[in-house]
């Protein structure tokens, strides 16, 4: 068996870990990268923008119920171990992704279509819930006390390359297909595809060791006991969790959401860009996004983990707001005349953006596990981190898109984020501990 503490040893159990996580993202962002696509063909409307909506409430939904997925395989994580929950997990929304491939559309089965559709998005939130915030913990423990947040960082990648990935799919897939061809089935290929990945996966992980952090406590603790009660029971477990729910996870979140997914769907639906041109500025913003992210993750190593934390928070706070206001602007301009200028324009604005979500999710894998003791860790970090993913990040381009139609106003749902973000810097600022130097087998 190989060194725990090797090199070599890591990049096997990171390259396992994170390829799994990227297929879980992957798979779930497929179909927010669809959204527009799906809408007409699983809720047919007279009214475009209600046919969008249903298709947000959708993805919304899979957001919704990964805190119930959370606490399920976070709880199984700590009694039976981070592997086997990482083995169900992947499956899980393996299947139920190349399922989604293969359904039948509205004009086939009729009230049916959105039904099974709605239910393979719950299969994949409660899939995402047990795999996205587990995977930090086990990464993390892993890791060891040495440049733990430059380490764990690359796990925070796998996120935006899952967008990335999906949205190079579909660029090159409505390049290559006609029109009628996407419509009628070039969409499918992304969830088939998933398939093949799956099998990789599984393939990988099967390999994986328990993390020594489990190990360790498996000796300790012979009965391994659900500690999901036992958090909320613990005043400092309690506060901690709500502090990565309101500050940590919920920032990061929604500046993911608003940066990775919300832009896209604005570009498109309010300022009428082309999709294809909107397509490029989105790799733009994932290709920019990784090394600010690997930056974070190694300056937290060396000036601590809050003050980056902190800085994104705040970034984003700011510059949220007038970031959609310049989109906008540009894009009209793009329209008439002065393209070049502003691409530029708005690969700047994008590049901004992008700076306040790495600083933010960058430390973050390694937050999670550092915040709270090894024997609740996998319980207490997955579910208020995927509370905040579920209802407050993956409901934002649901709540943002609505309150801009009750206002009128393309911009008016951006106070939803802006202020959220505003309360949780300030609050972190307050109460978030340093958790650097902690020990994770403690």
């Amino acid at each position: 068996m190989d060194d725990i503490g090797s090199a070599k040893h890591y990049r096997k159990v990171a390259i396992a870990a994170c390829f799994g996580t990227f297929l879980e993202w992957y798979d779930f962002l497929t179909f927010a990268t669809l959204a527009v696509v799906l809408g007409p063909l699983f809720f047919p409307s007279n009214d475009p923008n209600t046919g969008l909506l249903a298709s947000l409430a959708t993805f919304g939904v899979g957001m919704v119920v990964r805190p119930i997925g959370s606490a399920l395989f976070g709880s199984l994580g700590d009694r039976i171990g981070r592997k086997p929950v990482f083995m169900i997990t992947i499956t899980l929304m393996g299947l139920a992704t190349v399922s989604v491939g293969f359904l039948p559309t509205y004009t086939q089965i009729g009230i049916w279509a959105p039904i099974l559709l709605v239910s393979l998005r719950l299969l994949q939130g409660l899939s995402a819930g047990g795999e996205i915030g587990g995977s930090a913990i086990y990464l993390t423990e892993h890791a060891g006390n040495e440049r733990r947040g430059f380490k764990t960082s690359f796990l925070q990648l796998m996120g935006p390359l899952g967008i990335l990935v999906s949205t190079l799919q579909v660029a090159f897939l409505q390049q290559w297909l006609s029109s009628q061809e996407f419509q009628s089935w070039g969409w499918r290929i992304p969830f088939w595809i998933s398939l093949l990945l799956l099998m990789t996966a599984v393939y990988m992980r099967r390999s994986l060791e328990e993390t020594p952090v489990f190990l360790e406590l498996s000796k300790q603790y012979k009965k391994n006991e659900s500690q999901l009660i036992n958090n909320f029971r613990d005043a400092e477990i309690r506060k901690r969790m709500f502090i990565l729910f309101f500050c940590i996870s919920s920032s990061g979140a929604i500046l993911f959401f608003c940066v990775q997914v919300y832009t896209a769907i604005f570009l498109k639906s309010s300022v009428k860009l082309n999709p294809a041109l909107v397509d490029q500025l989105s790799i733009f913003a994932t290709l920019t996004l990784f090394p600010f992210t690997i930056f974070a993750g190694w300056l937290s190593d060396r000036i601590d983990r809050k003050p980056v934390v902190l800085g994104g928070i705040f970034l984003g706070a700011i510059f949220i707001y007038p970031a959609f206001q310049m989109l906008q602007t540009l894009g009209a301009e793009y329209t008439e005349s002065h393209a070049i200028s502003a691409l530029l324009g708005m690969g700047l604005i994008l590049t901004i953006l992008s700076l306040s979500l790495g600083l933010v999710i960058g430390p973050q894998t390694a937050l999670l596990a550092e915040l709270f003791p090894a024997k609740n860790r996998n319980s207490a970090a997955t579910l208020p981190h995927n509370l905040a993913a579920g209802w407050i990040g993956g409901l934002l381009p649901l709540i943002v898109t609505w309150l801009n139609q009750i206002w009128g106003n393309s911009l008016a749902g951006l106070w939803y984020p802006v202020t959220f973000l505003g309360i949780a810097a300030t609050t972190a600022f307050i109460h978030l501990p340093e958790t650097r130097n902690t020990n994770l087998k403690h």
